[in-house]
């Protein structure tokens, strides 16, 4: 994997994860990857998400990435975690230069046409859209989508398997970042993962 829209494209979900145990990574990667679902954002918001990040890399087709990356500490250490792909929540010109030095797969945040125009200037055309209900929800990423005619994008925020769909039919829409599909059994997370892979076919 070696650009972000290859890592996008690869499943129409990519799954949100919050890890608290990092027992549990592995075998939640493997229900996901089981069901389809391959490209697993796991989010910095926890101490346990590095090792969570070396767990779930154990999986065999898991392509592991780290969410929530906000500055460039951060950066250094999933790097160094082995990361396939980084995610942040917005952009700043500091760190998105720094991922750039990586040569990692980024896929930046942005929530209005500011933000895209600065992603633009640092070379980036692929953008998470978030928190993605709560900026306008899919008329306000049209509305984006028009004069930014070259970028696509990855809604997350408060999207549901109820909802997916509708965003997955937009045209600049290449996937959308969801955490329904986490909850349960191993078993129901399988059964979540496998619907979602469906998803926008």
């Amino acid at each position: 994997m070696n650009n972000i829209e290859t890592i996008m494209r690869t499943s129409p979900v990519i799954p949100v994860l919050v890890i608290d145990d990092a027992a549990t990574a592995r075998p939640l990667a493997e229900a996901l990857v089981a069901g389809g679902l391959k490209v697993l954002e796991v989010t910095m918001r926890t101490p346990a998400a590095l090792e969570a990040i070396a767990e779930m890399k154990k999986v065999d087709g898991a392509i592991v990435g780290a969410g929530t990356v906000v500055n460039t500490d951060q950066l250094r250490q999933v790097a160094d975690a082995g990361v396939e792909f980084i995610v942040s929540p917005g952009l700043t010109d500091r760190l998105g230069s720094a991922v750039d030095e990586t040569g990692i797969p980024f896929l930046p945040g942005i929530a209005n046409a500011g933000d895209i125009m600065r992603g633009l200037d640092l070379g980036l055309t692929h953008f998470k859209f978030f928190p993605a209900e709560t900026s306008g929800g899919i008329k306000a990423l049209k509305s984006l989508a028009a004069p930014f005619y070259q970028c696509q994008f990855c809604p997350t925020g408060g999207i549901s398997a109820a909802t997916a769909p509708d965003w997955l039919a937009l045209a600049p829409v290449l996937c959308v970042g969801g955490s329904w599909v986490t909850g349960g059994t191993m078993a129901e997370v399988e059964d979540k993962a496998r619907a979602a892979s469906l998803l926008g076919r």
